[in-house]
């Protein structure tokens, strides 16, 4: 690489992390110094030789290997999603001097990981993919962190026998948290983790407590699904060729959806709610809130035709809550505009029984509203933990564990 370009790489690396900066102020947060400084050290061209620099240094995630029908199987994740979650690892006592286990390996946060924990700090990065961690090796080594390890393995199981760390981050979608993850944890040890609960994925930070887990804070997130023997696949269920659903637990494994064939055809019903938003603001912690009462949620997924057609009008079409009950669905709607500044949450239905269902969702909106508009603590307990035991709230059993979130 010449001056020059070494020069321009330098300027877009520092306007990138500007960027991050300001974005994060709107959102009320603060970009920690030391996590800056990493972000403004670790050069991110080194990680994604195969772009050119302006790509390498924009805000999106860079795919750097597909399956065979083009979907991403790994990735450098976008920067604003990586700061995030440094900013959850850091949280208040920061990463000098800490022991890092990274499950998912890019190489770029590997690298940013031993820049924070320091010379007496350590970071070992794990990917199941061969071909994922040789790629992440080479990288490291361009960029001079010889010392970040790099292995190959299922992190699904114990990664070094009797090793602890201070933190463990996962850069991959999880969709349970298996015991080995909890038990490599020191004492107080913290665990961030983009975790698939109902087809929604949000970034938890869990400090450890004992053999549970408890939350510190969340935010949302998307990742490629994790690999080995933790991957589990959701499935999709067509409402129409622009338009599914898409579901991820066990409980729905039955649903087959042919009950719901031909449901957007029936006329369109709509609802208010009378709860609103002021400046038309996401109410991210609403989708967690319906995911955890409603006993038949669903995530929809639209095309953007769908939605240009007016066919459906969802509050987003990457994935926004639904209800689906017998012959009939809901789905929270887009927003809608009662002023310049106000803005009420919306429910559309189809099918026979729309009305039944549409009040049902609104419902539960209303609930949250009155309950304080609150965010969820989330407990993770193992799966064999009493009943009499667990906090009280919504319980979602998974594979290895239990997570119960409390509404408080």
């Amino acid at each position: 690489m010449t001056a020059d370009m070494t020069t321009h790489a330098d300027l877009l690396r520092h306007t990138l992390v500007d960027t991050l900066a300001q974005n994060l102020t709107r959102r009320g947060l603060t970009l920690f110094p030391d996590v800056e400084r990493a972000l403004r050290t670790v050069p991110r061209d080194k990680f994604v030789p195969e772009v050119e620099l302006e790509r390498a240094y924009a805000d999106t995630a860079v795919v750097t290997k597909r399956r065979e029908d083009g979907t991403g199987l790994s990735s450098v994740s976008a920067p604003n999603m990586i700061t995030d979650m440094l900013l959850q690892a850091h949280g208040t006592r920061g990463l000098a001097g800490a022991h890092v286990l990274e499950i998912g390996s890019g190489g770029y946060n590997a690298a940013l990981l031993r820049e924070l924990v320091g010379e007496s700090g350590s970071v070992t990065t794990v990917d199941i993919d061969s071909e994922v961690t040789d790629r992440a090796r080479r990288c490291l080594d361009a960029a001079g962190y010889h010392d970040v390890a790099v292995v190959c393995a299922d992190a699904e199981y114990e990664i070094e026998a009797g090793r602890r760390y201070d933190l463990i981050i996962v850069t991959v979608g999880a969709w349970d948290i298996p015991p080995a993850w909890i038990g490599q944890l020191t004492d107080s040890g913290v665990l961030v983790v983009p975790l698939r609960t109902h087809g929604t994925t949000r970034s938890w930070e869990l400090r450890r407590t004992g053999d549970q887990l408890i939350s510190l804070s969340n935010m949302l997130a998307g990742f490629v699904p994790m690999q080995g023997a933790g991957q589990r696949e959701g499935w999709s269920v067509a409402l129409h060729e622009q338009v599914t659903l898409w579901l991820n637990e066990i409980y729905q494994q039955q649903f087959d959806g042919t009950h719901l064939d031909g449901v957007l055809a029936h006329e369109r019903r709509e609802a208010g709610t009378g709860v609103i938003v002021p400046g038309g603001r996401r109410s991210a912690d609403l989708d967690l809130w319906l995911a955890t009462h409603l006993p038949d949620f669903a995530m929809m997924i639209s095309q953007q035709s769908a939605v240009t057609s007016g066919l459906v009008s969802p509050a987003s079409p990457f994935g926004t809550p639904a209800l689906a009950h017998d012959s009939s669905l809901a789905y929270r709607g887009r927003l809608k505009a009662l002023s310049d500044t106000e803005f009420e949450h919306i429910v559309y239905g189809h099918g026979p029984d729309a009305e039944q269902v549409v009040q049902q969702m609104a419902e539960q909106i209303r609930a949250w509203d009155a309950a304080g508009r609150p965010a969820p603590t989330l407990h993770v307990t193992p799966i064999d933990a009493p009943e009499h035991d667990l906090p009280h709230g919504q319980v979602l059993t998974k594979r290895h564990s239990r997570l119960v979130f409390a509404w408080n």
